[in-house]
């Protein structure tokens, strides 16, 4: 067997190591270079929407109009979860995107040169459901939700609130103080929902059903609570009410 190394060679081995962290480049001065990108999930809303220079991340449009050009009429649209293993793949595929054009496709690095880029009307997404699935999971995986942990509590008192009138008052002054690519983002998402919602006599896709789906993905605590089903009530709640009262609560657009 070989040697043990000695105290002395282990010192220096220890000391190349540390020289080689001292030196190491930090990942924001990689990223300016473009030799890392940040990814699409799981990137903080502000930095993403900053990179791409829009208040509504370019993937949430995507995902928005192809759902809304065929999947309207899709029974259980956004209730029913597509394969996992394509949904991952989707997001991996978006993942590693080089570039957006101007029409909001996605370049990947092995085509910089191709005319063929991402699309979701390639036959690879034809399942609605994967689309709704990869959505969800861009908002499950943001560092912070939609409606900032922060803001949480405030929207689940608002909700306790007796008066519905109050109730609807509290909750537009809340979503007016969200910061701009939130606010904007949240907007369009709840329109697209509302315009899910018009179609349920086909899609089967309630108010109610709605707010399950995305009442604890677009509003959960930084700690989670004691009682799960007491919480995720309220939050379904709170979707709901954004739903109902779309106009009052989102006046303006951003």
């Amino acid at each position: 067997t070989p040697p043990a190394p000695d105290s002395s060679e282990k010192k220096r081995v220890k000391s190349r190591l540390r020289r080689f962290i001292i030196k190491r480049p930090p990942l924001q001065s990689l990223q300016e270079k473009g030799l890392i990108r940040d990814q699409v999930f799981g990137c903080r809303l502000e930095a993403l929407c900053q990179r791409e220079n829009t208040t509504v991340p370019r993937f949430v449009r995507l995902c928005v109009e192809a759902v809304e050009e065929r999947g309207l009429d899709v029974d259980g649209i956004y209730r029913i979860n597509g394969n996992l293993s394509v949904i991952q793949k989707l997001r991996f595929a978006v993942d590693q995107e080089r570039a957006v054009t101007s029409d909001g496709r996605y370049v990947f690095p092995e085509q910089p040169c191709q005319e063929e880029r991402f699309s979701l009307e390639d036959p690879e997404w034809s399942d609605i459901h994967v689309v709704t699935g990869a959505l969800k999971l861009f908002f499950r995986e943001l560092p912070e939700p939609l409606v900032p942990y922060e803001l949480f509590n405030p929207f689940i008192e608002a909700i306790k609130l007796p008066d519905p009138q109050e109730q609807v008052q509290r909750v537009a002054e809340l979503v007016q103080s969200l910061p701009p690519p939130n606010y904007a983002t949240l907007r369009y998402l709840v329109a697209h929902l509302c315009r899910v919602m018009e179609q349920a006599d086909v899609n089967l896709m309630t108010r109610q059903n709605i707010g399950i789906v995305f009442g604890p993905t677009l509003l959960r605590p930084e700690r989670e609570p004691g009682s799960l089903a007491v919480g995720m009530a309220q939050q379904n709640q709170a979707v709901e009410l954004l739903l109902a009262h779309f106009e009052r609560i989102f006046p303006t657009p951003p």
